[in-house]
């Protein structure tokens, strides 16, 4: 793997601002996620779908339980019920109030306030998406080595990430009011993240080249993986044997 010693480097770290309340934008999150993607897709809830839909593709390990960190108002939960009938769903996150909202929407699932400490038991998938570029950049280690510390053997933490190379992605993140914090992360400084936490990569790859209304063009997409063009990337990594 390339050294991350440069590419590792946060994107406009010195000019991130504040930390984000989520709290404050849990009733009006998929309007504001809408209004903000929908130069890429109409249909929001067509990016949960999809990193969903890569993940269960993608495994081949049994899944028992399946952690999603950073969960939000649990678009993605519902899909990954779906996806692994057989499993337990646990979502968790800071905002209490958005938790609220992911339980009424998602009886089935177990949702926890994220607190440092907390024993939630070991999984044998850890799904994160969009979540890392709200970590301010110092606490980024202590996360990833608190979801390492939950990964069961034989798992995986499968993270999705805004690509910074992409045009669209920068313009989406820039005008996304829950996204005024974001300190978008290079490939390098997460699988450096991965690295520091004992764990061995898997997968990298980019998604998101092909936008849905173009969706006679997915099949390609595939075949693109290798191209640091996507709307966002993939990286996964299991524990070190």
């Amino acid at each position: 793997m390339p050294s991350a010693t440069t590419e590792s480097q946060p994107v406009d770290a010195q000019a991130a601002p504040g930390k984000i309340d989520f709290d404050d934008y849990s009733a009006s999150y998929d309007t504001l996620l809408h209004e903000s993607t929908k130069l890429y897709a109409e249909d929001s809830e067509y990016f949960a779908r999809y990193k969903v839909d890569l993940i269960k593709e993608a495994t081949r390990h049994p899944v028992r339980r399946v952690l999603e960190y950073g969960c939000g108002t649990g678009r993605n939960i519902a899909y990954l019920q779906t996806a692994f009938p057989d499993a337990e769903i646990v979502g968790t996150d800071v905002s209490a109030v958005s938790l609220e909202v992911a339980a009424t929407a998602n009886p089935k699932a177990r949702f926890e306030i994220e607190r440092e400490g907390m024993a939630l038991g070991a999984f044998d998938l850890i799904f994160v998406a969009s979540v890392f570029h709200h970590i301010p950049p110092l606490e980024r280690p202590t996360v990833m080595r608190t979801l390492a510390g939950r990964l069961a053997p034989g798992g995986s933490i499968d993270i999705f990430e805004h690509n910074p190379f992409n045009p669209v992605t920068r313009r989406i993140v820039s005008t996304c009011p829950f996204d005024a914090d974001a300190v978008l992360l290079k490939p390098a400084e997460l699988r450096a993240l991965f690295q520091s936490a004992g764990l061995k990569l898997t997968r990298q790859v980019y998604c998101l080249f092909v936008p849905p209304k173009l969706s006679w063009l997915m099949p390609l997409e595939k075949h693109l993986r290798w191209l640091p063009l996507g709307g966002q990337y993939w990286i996964s990594a299991s524990q070190v044997r």
